[in-house]
């Protein structure tokens, strides 16, 4: 097997939901019935920090940032690794180009993933920069689907409770129907056919495959079962 890299942090819950996911689907992979789990490496960062040099727009200092933390799971011997986190792969290609520790893309992932379901309109709800910058868009395009994200009154407000509450390890019932209802709308003004969870918290709020009668894609696991998948490469 290969040694995984992760940087967390980005933040606390979403680290450790990988953890957990990259435990709990290894032992439904392995089949020889013995207690054998995949070697992982951890650096957590400070997600307010990387916050605000992207709201600073510092992209540059964000990127020193990210590969810092890369180059660190590099040095601490892991084959591969993955931002545990939907927003700095809003900077995933320029990281790549500076490590060179191979990096699994969360986006990418989903994108196969959702083409595999024949979805050809997905809705994207995540952080602001998530949602008000085309990474995603470009990832997507490339498999012939489109994206749709909410409007800027609904971004903001996305946005704030992701902050106020979701990072903070908040869940409320009230907000996971507000998410609901943007949704809702987008699915009705957009036809929408899918929707991916661009924030890897959202999966500890939306706990269902689907809502609304579609898909509701759950990048934390898309992101574990690729992980996994390149860990068990090494067999």
């Amino acid at each position: 097997m290969k040694t995984i890299g992760i940087i967390g942090g980005l933040g606390p819950e979403a680290t450790i939901d990988y953890y957990k996911e990259i435990i709990h689907h290894f032992n439904l992979k392995n089949q020889t019935g013995n207690a054998v789990y995949p070697e992982i490496v951890i650096y957590s960062v400070d997600m307010w920090k990387l916050v605000g040099l992207l709201g600073q727009k510092k992209y540059d200092e964000a990127i020193d940032y990210l590969v810092l933390g890369v180059n660190s799971l590099g040095k601490a011997g892991v084959d591969f690794a993955a931002l545990s986190a939907n927003t700095p792969h809003l900077l995933f290609d320029e990281i790549q180009q500076r490590v060179s520790v191979p990096l699994i893309s969360i986006v990418e992932a989903c994108a196969k993933k959702a083409q595999s379901l024949s979805v050809k309109k997905c809705g994207l709800i995540g952080t602001k920069f998530t949602m008000q910058n085309d990474f995603y868009r470009k990832v997507f395009f490339n498999y012939n689907m489109d994206i749709v994200v909410p409007g800027p009154e609904q971004i903001e407000y996305i946005n704030q409770k992701v902050f106020n509450e979701i990072e903070l390890g908040i869940f409320k019932e009230e907000t996971k129907n507000d998410f609901l209802e943007i949704v809702g709308n987008m699915k009705k003004e957009h036809e929408i056919e899918a929707v991916i969870l661009g924030c890897t918290e959202f999966p500890l709020m939306f706990r269902e495959e689907a809502y609304l009668g579609m898909p509701f894609l759950n990048t934390t696991k898309i992101h574990v079962e690729a992980i996994l998948k390149e860990c068990l490469s090494g067999n």
